[in-house]
């Protein structure tokens, strides 16, 4: 094999590349013993259309794996839940189980389960690949349900295609707090009330979370029990497919939080000692819990494990027209530790026999599949190690993900908050930390996520203004920690997007300041729902100062699509002045000025820079967005050169007041000797 390309791009890798090449060879051979030489990815993960409760033209059929079983009763309303022989399915080979039923025998809306017999133990159990769970709201008990309405869903953009040129602006979601009130939203209402929201701020890309049904609501849907079906918490699977339909009309993507890194414990409702075996689908000993999420660790090196997953991933891309994955705990997956134990300060750490070759292996068929299934799909790993190659094609010897969450910014900003007055700000290491990346990926930058809403944290307005939120957002009080925060929330997810290396993300009501924190109902809280929830009337009373940071996201998310601004190459910082707190840098026609100074404001200020002229396209201080205006952007701005000759330097020179970042327009001019005109 020649040297993969992710070595020839970095130069550190070179001690790795025979671990490299073996690593990528070992991931083609597991994909050739699964496929048996004879079936595309493609063909291969269609579990579903074959395991699951189906109806077909004689009647029903549904059919299971469970290798450790004896014998399987299907119960539920139709049975008065009684265990009875014409509902026993059959066992097949391979552990496969089937039962046949006439056309009369279920009707949609039945509620269903299994009970599964092995030697010395029996137990209720949702089938695995059931498409439609719900949960009884008087017993609590979760069951499988019929979901074959006489009308299938009409897809009203069945033909809408995610172009992949377009850099994304990911718009973080949860269906069940989107809503206002003290109670768990819907799929319909996200559509009607939310989803408007995110077109007029102008992100390109809805991300949704905790779609694959969990039993308890407060695991934010990581721990998923049943991976097949859409969360019944928020409405029904059509209800779903028109929240996902209505998007795709307004050209909007929308791709999924897929959580394929762990599986709830739970047995009655989970996957957990399914046929009565503790290694079913996860590993066994000591590797089959995971210490810190109090979850099961998937066994990637089972074929059944890998053509369950990849048919989940080709399921939701097929019956939901999802456009893509956010992948979950990838550093999870990938390291037999989790990426707990270590800091991954050197590259002896991507490479010293300490990372599952299996689940790097399902990662690479899980991207390859996804792409082959829906060519425009977009795949987003969190990982945090920094693992090479992830982020780039598999030809490569990459993973194949299309971007990497940049996982480190947040942690930083959420550091320079906490441990530095403002005078101590570092625009050089600011620079560095939102600039630096592999060289042969693309990064998803984000100032927060949901994981910085978290109770037991703090999103960025909340650090920056605390209790001064809950009386002095009103526009006619004066406070000046407001206005330090309203001024820094701005520059810091400017400087964030501006600086990222292909796409950009934001948590649904961050770009607003949406205060306290994401708390769901528990008992430590009585079970309440008053953080579970978004407080849309703040950024809608216009008495208030929430609108103008809303306001100033939109602004900024337009600015990044018209110039194309994530799909800009980049050029070297033009000032990084520690002491004067002064960031400036060009991408594509755009100059970005950034003043951290939390006082000093600067006059004349000279920036060395190429000949042109300039104009204000957008500046953090304007009024529109709560600022000072001491900003004049009617100006034209014009480079002088300093010296004589025709080849001395050009400054731009401009009037940067503290706390403020602007960002200016390059006009084109033929020559030097236009700039003047």
């Amino acid at each position: 094999m020649d040297i993969p390309k992710i070595v020839q791009q970095d130069p550190w890798l070179d001690p790795f590349k025979e671990v490299i090449k073996k690593r990528i060879n070992y991931a083609a051979d597991r994909e050739q013993e699964i496929l048996s030489g004879s079936r595309s990815l493609a063909g291969f993960a269609s579990g579903h259309l074959y395991y699951g409760l189906h109806r077909t033209n004689s009647g029903w059929v549904i059919r299971e794996w469970a290798p450790n079983a004896t014998a399987i009763f299907l119960v539920g309303t139709f049975n008065n839940w009684q265990e009875l022989p014409e509902f026993q399915l059959s066992r097949m080979e391979q552990g496969n189980w089937e039962l046949a039923l006439e056309p009369e025998a279920l009707n949609h809306l039945d509620l269903f389960k299994f009970v599964i017999y092995w030697d010395g133990g029996r137990g209720e159990r949702i089938p695995a690949w059931a498409t439609r769970v719900v949960q009884d709201t008087q017993t609590y008990i979760f069951n499988a349900q019929v979901w074959e309405p006489d009308e299938p869903y009409q897809w009203k953009a069945a033909s809408f295609q995610r172009d992949r040129t377009q850099p994304p602006l990911i718009y973080e979601a949860h269906v069940g707090m989107a809503g206002e009130a003290e109670d768990i939203s819907s799929y319909t209402h996200f559509r009607d009330e939310i989803l408007p929201r995110v077109i007029r701020a102008g992100y390109n890309t809805l991300q949704l979370m905790a779609i694959q049904e969990h039993p308890y609501y407060g695991s934010f849907g990581y721990h998923v029990s049943n991976f097949f079906a859409a969360s019944s918490r928020f409405g029904t699977p059509d209800e779903l497919k028109s929240l996902i339909d209505a998007a795709h009309q307004s050209g909007l993507s929308v791709i999924m939080d897929l959580v394929h890194s762990h599986s709830v414990k739970n047995e009655q409702e989970g996957l957990g000692r399914f046929d009565g075996t503790p290694y079913q689908y996860f590993h066994e000993g000591p590797r089959r819990e995971h210490v810190a999420w109090d979850s099961l660790c998937f066994d990637y090196g089972k074929p059944q494990v890998i053509h369950f997953l990849l048919s989940n991933c080709k399921y939701w891309l097929q019956e939901y027209k999802f456009d893509g994955f956010r992948f979950d705990g990838v550093t999870s997956m990938i390291y037999y530790d989790h990426g707990l134990s270590r800091a991954f300060t050197n590259y002896n750490m991507y490479f010293d026999r300490q990372q599952d070759e299996d689940a790097l292996a399902y990662l690479k068929m899980a991207n390859r599949l996804i792409h082959e299934v829906n060519v425009g799909a977009l795949t987003v790993a969190e990982e945090m190690s920094g693992m090479p190659g992830l982020a780039a094609p598999v030809e490569d010897g990459g993973l194949g993900f299309d971007y990497r969450l940049s996982m480190g910014v947040p942690d930083y900003w959420i550091k320079v908050i906490k441990e530095l007055p403002d005078e101590q700000w570092d625009v050089g290491a600011i620079y560095h930390e939102l600039t630096t990346h592999r060289p042969e990926e693309k990064i998803i930058g984000y100032a927060e996520s949901h994981d910085q809403a978290l109770v037991g944290d703090k999103t960025i307005i909340f650090r920056l203004m605390d209790k001064e939120m809950y009386f002095a957002m009103n526009k006619d009080s004066n406070n000046l920690v407001i206005d330090r925060g309203m001024a820094l929330h701005k520059m810091i997810r400017l400087a964030t997007l501006s600086t990222a290396g292909g796409g950009y993300l934001n948590f649904m009501g961050n770009e607003f300041g949406h205060p306290e924190w994401i708390d769901f109902p528990r008992e430590g809280n009585n079970w309440s729902y008053k953080y579970a929830r978004r407080q849309w009337h703040l950024v809608d009373d216009k008495s208030l100062r929430y609108h103008f940071l809303a306001d100033f996201d939109k602004a900024m998310i337009k600015l990044a699509e018209e110039h194309k601004l994530l799909s800009q190459a980049w050029f070297q910082p033009m000032m990084l002045n520690r002491a004067d707190q002064i960031m400036a840098f060009e991408r594509g026609d755009l100059l970005f000025v950034f003043n951290f100074h939390p006082t000093q404001s600067y006059t004349d200020y000279g920036i060395q820079i190429k000949p042109g002229k300039f104009r204000v396209v957008l500046n953090t201080d304007s009024s529109d967005f709560g600022g000072f205006d001491r900003v004049d952007e009617n100006l034209t701005y014009y480079s002088e050169r300093i010296g004589l000759s025709l080849s001395s330097p050009h400054y731009f020179k401009g009037y940067f007041p503290s706390r403020t970042a602007i960002i200016y327009k390059r006009i084109q001019v033929k020559s030097v000797y236009d700039i003047n005109e």
